[in-house]
């Protein structure tokens, strides 16, 4: 039976390095960042709407509008979620793969529910997720606007089934992955994962 995990952690975390370090674990992930661009698309019936709602369907000027506006950013949620969700289904049931991780940071808002079974929570320091996002490139001002409108830590805590901490170097994150793997592999599905 496959395990479905929902992954997710605020910006800056190091959820993706995570879900990279489970791939080579042996998981199957699903970039759900990468569905949601996809379903906006050109061309895409998903584009055809955000177009009609916000008269764009660039990335950049979404994402300033989402980040800054609650309502525009719930706006955006009700045309993009369900159909990543038909997507996330449909790769789901096609994935032959023991353990499939859902990699999205939106996970605590709902998206996908009743999709995934373990949650797990990257998280760090916020000045460590503030000095990475700015090592991407982003302005200090971007990144706390982006940080500010994501779920807090306490409530990635409090759905989640593990905790992973990634304040302390790639080997340390590695064996997280390592241990992670072995639970979920193990049907373990509890606990919590952190030093």
């Amino acid at each position: 039976m496959v395990v479905v995990v929902g992954l997710t952690g605020g910006i800056g975390a190091g959820k993706s390095t995570f879900a990279q370090l489970l791939a080579t674990r042996g998981a199957e992930v699903i970039d759900v960042d990468a569905i949601g661009r996809a379903i906006i698309a050109p061309g895409t019936r998903g584009a055809e709407s955000v177009m009609e709602r916000f008269g764009t369907t660039d990335r950049r000027e979404l994402a300033r509008r989402v980040f800054s506006d609650a309502d525009a950013r719930h706006a955006l949620e009700a045309i993009s979620w369900p159909l990543i969700e038909d997507r996330l289904r449909d790769l789901v049931a096609e994935s032959g793969a023991r353990v499939v991780v859902l990699d999205m940071a939106v996970l605590p808002q709902g998206l996908g529910r009743g999709i995934y079974g373990p949650v797990v929570t990257v998280e760090a320091p916020e000045e460590l997720r503030l000095q990475r996002l700015i090592e991407r490139g982003m302005t200090e001002d971007d990144a706390r606007a982006r940080m500010k409108a994501q779920t807090s830590e306490q409530d990635r805590r409090a759905i989640a089934d593990h905790v992973v901490v990634n304040d302390d170097g790639i080997d340390r994150l590695r064996a997280r992955a390592a241990a992670l793997m072995d639970a979920l592999i193990g049907a373990d599905g509890g606990g919590e994962d952190g030093r």
